[in-house]
């Protein structure tokens, strides 16, 4: 693949747009480039909690979604375009059983923490919920595939489950909610 990045300043955003991978221009604070730019935080945050030491499986986890967040960036990128798969989905769904089945059932909210790597986990999380609502309003002005939907709602719930277990590889404990204090 050629250099396809040889000059990092265009100028054409100095107005307040930007283009999209079809060659259409759109306001920097449209509901797609809100989105665009919320999953591109989580992928940075993927690189912040992999810099982290975590057990081979997660990490394997972690660089695949690293890879499809990109994915999903580019099929946001490109209105009509579609990256995200079931399959994508369905291999969340078995990380998230495979790893959860090692882990006690919750009987109280979980506060943020734990440790290093599972408190990068949450704020994680915390981004991917908010990525998630703004695809749902982005999906209400141009229907999107239902399987962006499911991957973000997914990768939430595989955010928390592994916040748990990276909690306890790290030696540290979950942090339980006390509504009673």
């Amino acid at each position: 693949m050629g250099n396809r990045l040889s000059k990092i300043y265009t100028r054409t955003g100095d107005e307040g747009t930007t283009g999209l991978g079809d060659g259409s221009r759109v306001p920097k604070d449209s509901p797609r480039i809100e989105v665009m730019g919320d999953v591109d935080e989580l992928n940075s945050l993927m690189g912040l909690l992999l810099v982290h030491p975590v057990r081979d499986s997660i990490r394997h986890v972690l660089n695949e979604v690293q890879h499809k967040l990109f994915d999903l960036g580019g099929e946001l990128c490109m209105p009509g375009f579609t990256a995200i798969s079931a399959e994508d989905v369905a291999f969340l769904e078995q990380a998230l059983d495979q790893h959860n089945a090692e882990l006690p059932p919750l009987k109280e909210f979980i506060l943020p923490g734990g440790g290093p790597a599972a408190a990068a986990c949450h704020m994680a999380r915390a981004v991917c919920r908010r990525a998630e609502r703004r695809l749902i309003t982005l999906d209400r002005q141009e229907p999107l595939s239902p399987h962006l939907r499911s991957y973000i709602n997914r990768l939430s719930d595989l955010l928390f489950v592994f916040g748990r277990v990276l909690a306890r590889d790290e030696g540290g404990s979950e942090v339980l909610w006390r509504h009673q204090r």
